[in-house]
């Protein structure tokens, strides 16, 4: 090779390594940014029954209790279970004034996006992330999503029923008012699947999967009082857990090895689990519908036993641990004086808590049985936890079993 073509060459591959070295330095010195979940919910398919949603234009202003602060924001909107496209003509976020009222603070309001367009259609089955939209967020604050939805076609929603929270509707698109006109109270959340927020590195969610009794069933509406809720303001007051987010993915009536009112947790877990921003550690309290359900005595149907549970119950711990996700056990409450309780399910209870307490494949154990038994007679609720169903804990039961979370479980040795 002569002089000058060498030359060349070597000047050539030193301008190639400066290059590559230049855009690796550049890429080391700005990480991904960093979102968590402050929020979330478990959507499932509702059919548009009444066919309210899509038959005229309507504004959905649904307000969600945050857990973990942050200084940006992004939403997640769902069409999974949808059978239609779902256009979003306009949505909108803000504080919510509270006061049981619509309102929203203006001064916090702001425009989103979807990949710079102001509206954005959905496919059946997706689901949509919002651009990241500037908002201080405070820890617990109430967030107002504001939602246009032009008449369109909509055959099923993508909705989580149980809000235990209320949200509203008003017609036309109103986004971006302060006050809701002659608004219409509604206790669920449409389409909205989670709120994320862009936070340091070292924060991380928690994600709570569950039945009702995760979703908060007989607790008061609007007091933000379920068992997830609890642990989510006690990791806040401590400085040790502070960077937490809390999400909620119960359901009314879930199981882990039967679809009933949604998928079942088996079916659900990637959607509900996995695809969470930020996850590090999930709760696992799962299968008293499973047992109610399979030794019910007035009606058995979906016979599973004990073991048929366990093995779902180590298959969702599988799942999590192949993510590099800390799984805790969750033992099930007492539920003698329920409706689908017998002694075959209660055996079943004991069996499954059993290995909840001592399985080596959980990384932790929260021990809600022991929280909130009768100590005289733990097959039943303690007086404090009791409720007229048998089942549901409500408030002060929901305090207990929030209260005797060790937060230890969420500190990294």
């Amino acid at each position: 090779m002569p002089p000058r073509t060498r030359t060349s060459s070597l000047l050539a591959l030193l301008f190639f390594c400066l290059c590559a070295f230049n855009v690796s330095a550049a890429s080391a010195a700005t990480p991904p940014d960093h979102w968590v979940g402050t929020w979330a919910t478990s959507p499932y398919a509702v059919l548009n029954g009444s066919g309210e949603l899509g038959s005229t234009d309507i504004t959905l202003r649904e307000i969600v209790h945050v857990s973990l602060s942050g200084p940006v924001v992004r939403i997640i909107l769902s069409n999974e279970f949808g059978l239609d496209p779902l256009t979003i003509g306009a949505a909108h976020i803000a504080l919510s004034s509270g006061n049981g009222s619509s309102d929203i603070n203006l001064a916090s309001a702001n425009a989103l996006t979807f990949g710079g367009r102001t509206s954005v259609t959905i496919p059946p089955g997706a689901l949509v992330v919002s651009d990241p939209a500037d908002l201080k967020l405070p820890a617990f604050a109430d967030l107002a999503v504001s939602l246009f939805l032009p008449a369109q076609p909509i055959q099923q929603i993508s909705q989580h029923s149980f809000a235990d929270q209320t949200s509203y509707t008003a017609p036309g698109n109103v986004v971006s008012a302060k006050t809701l006109e002659s608004p219409t109270e509604i206790y669920n959340w449409p389409f909205l699947k989670g709120v994320d927020v862009r936070v340091s590195g070292k924060s991380a969610s928690i994600v709570t999967l569950g039945d009702s009794i995760t979703d908060g069933a007989l607790s008061t509406r609007n007091a933000n009082a379920r068992w997830p809720d609890v642990l989510a303001r006690r990791l806040q007051a401590n400085k040790k857990t502070a960077d937490l987010g809390v999400l909620n993915e119960g359901i009314d009536g879930n199981r882990i090895l039967h679809d009933t009112t949604g998928p079942s947790a088996l079916a659900r877990f990637d959607r509900d689990v996995l695809a969470q921003a930020g996850v590090k550690y999930l709760i696992i309290m799962e299968s008293i519908n499973d047992i109610g359900h399979a030794t019910d005595p007035h009606r058995t149907y979906d016979i599973v036993s004990a073991a048929d549970i366990i093995v779902g119950l180590s298959q969702l711990a599988t799942r999590a641990h192949t993510h590099g996700i800390k799984v805790i056990g969750a033992t099930l409450t007492p539920y003698v004086g329920a409706k689908y309780q017998s002694p075959a399910g209660e055996a079943m209870r004991q069996a499954i808590n059993q290995w909840i307490r001592t399985s080596p494949q959980l990384d932790g154990v929260i021990d809600f049985d022991k929280a909130t038994r009768d100590p005289a007679n733990p097959a039943v609720f303690a007086t404090a936890a009791d409720s007229p169903d048998h089942l549901h804990p409500r408030d002060a039961g929901y305090k207990l079993m929030g209260d005797s979370i060790n937060l230890n479980l969420f500190i990294t040795k």
